[in-house]
């Protein structure tokens, strides 16, 4: 008899420096609201990075968070680039990429 093992999904570890990064997929928006939040909380600035498609949603989680949420955050910096990934087959893709830096209220 085989035992079905539950597979465990792997934790990438962190770069130096993006202790106080989230990055944004496919979640609910309010789970990176609450993650972005509590970085904030701690008093220090947080980074929110996305690629893609998951842009725009990354500026929805900055704007809720900055208009409902914790009404003095305000945007530190925004840097927009564009990412060569490579594929299976080799071919490369261009991939814009958004990260914006936001401050604690103070």
């Amino acid at each position: 008899m085989s035992e079905k093992r539950k597979r465990e999904p792997e934790k990438r570890k962190r770069e130096p420096g993006q202790e106080n990064a989230v990055f944004v997929g496919r979640r609910p928006t309010m789970n990176y609201v609450m993650a972005v939040m509590m970085v904030l909380n701690k008093g220090v600035d947080c980074t929110v990075k996305a690629r893609g498609k998951a842009i725009s949603h990354a500026v929805d989680i900055c704007e809720i968070l900055k208009n409902r949420f914790l009404k003095g955050v305000e945007y530190k910096d925004i840097s927009i680039t564009t990412e060569v990934l490579t594929g299976e087959e080799g071919r490369q893709n261009n991939v814009s990429s958004m990260e914006i830096v936001l401050s604690p209220p103070k």
